[in-house]
């Protein structure tokens, strides 16, 4: 850290691994409470019991036991803890939120630290998704359509699993989406995962472990005792998925969330693939797959989605036209790519 302009060295080992931990903060200690003598602490503690099936567990304490008439156990004992001269009893810190260019602010309200989230343009976050999902360069105009085919392997792959697996799939990540940060912790494991590391899952909330551990064992009952490569890419793919949830707009994944029924997912992933032809025509509400939408409360989710994501949808009596806006960023792409891999495992 640079004392004079308050600036964090970012590519420093320590500050890498703790931005690894989706749930670690850094803080500043601002006071302690230390013992200044070697401290002895001893407890005495006495239980009863029955005899029977709590006597086995009376033997094995330390201490004296003895048994009563009325058929009951006491045993009394004594557990003795030395606290060593010069310890920590108890602590004070200031939380730190540490922006991505390395600087930090202070953070009176606990709870309220941690890192900045790094994303390229509008909503996109550079490490995870941008390292599986291509080559973009941020600089150049959106290609949604040629984006979008470079990754239509992950798709097919989704789409050839049991239709039961891809029904459990989708209910997961729905329950997911429910929680922004359940979100980004998946992610974070899942790239862990990718990367052929191990994650530690028991730094997880019970129900983030639960979640992360029923997708790995779904992933692990659609392939064969040999079939690493299969279950490596089909982890990949549902770590896409995961990496563009978590690039979208807050408002944005919420509205997704209230909408991932199959026949909406397929009238949205109509939609999405008809931002990226670009053509500008129109489309009939009276089709099969758009016909979903013509109930108004589920348009107005629909015409939110898009809007949050840089896209504009207009309605003309039955027909519907859709337009990207000028410098939208990658949103349009993270919110197309969330659809399709919805849509493929709906």
């Amino acid at each position: 850290m640079c004392p004079s302009c308050r600036v964090l060295d970012m590519s420093h080992p320590v500050i890498k691994q703790t931005r690894a931990n989706p749930r670690a903060v850094l803080g500043v200690l601002t006071e302690r409470i230390m013992t200044s003598l070697p401290c002895p602490v001893t407890n005495n503690v006495l239980k009863h019991g029955n005899v029977g099936a709590n006597v086995s567990a009376c033997v094995f304490l330390s201490g004296k036991a003895s048994m009563k008439h009325s058929g009951s156990t006491q045993t009394d004992s004594d557990v003795s803890l030395g606290i060593p001269a010069n310890t920590v009893m108890a602590y004070s810190l200031i939380e730190l939120y540490v922006k991505c260019n390395g600087k930090f602010e202070l953070c009176l309200i606990c709870n309220n630290g941690g890192f900045e989230i790094d994303r390229s343009k509008e909503g996109l976050e550079v490490d995870g998704f941008m390292d599986l999902g291509g080559d973009f360069d941020t600089n150049s105009p959106l290609n949604l359509n040629k984006e979008l085919e470079k990754l239509s392997g992950h798709f097919q792959l989704l789409l050839t699993l049991p239709a039961a697996k891809r029904s459990s799939l989708l209910q997961l990540l729905k329950t997911t989406m429910e929680d922004r940060e359940a979100v980004s912790v998946l992610e974070s494991v899942l790239d862990q995962m990718c990367e052929g590391e191990t994650p530690d899952l028991g730094d997880l909330e019970e129900s983030e472990r639960e979640t992360v551990q029923a997708i790995l064992d779904l992933v692990d009952q659609c392939v064969g005792k040999d079939e690493d490569e299969i279950r490596s890419s089909l982890l990949s793919a549902v770590h896409l998925i995961v990496s563009a949830m978590d690039g979208m707009t807050d408002e944005g994944l919420s509205v997704l969330g209230s909408c991932c029924s199959p026949p909406v997912l397929q009238a949205l992933q109509i939609l999405v693939q008809h931002v990226a032809a670009g053509s500008g025509e129109t489309l009939s509400l009276r089709d099969a797959g758009l016909a979903v939408l013509t109930e108004e409360e589920l348009y107005q989710r629909t015409e939110s989605l898009f809007g949050h994501s840089e896209v504009t949808l207009k309605r003309e009596e039955d027909t519907l036209r859709t337009e990207m806006k000028d410098q939208p960023g990658y949103l349009p792409l993270v919110m197309s790519i969330t659809v399709k891999g919805l849509f493929s495992v709906s």
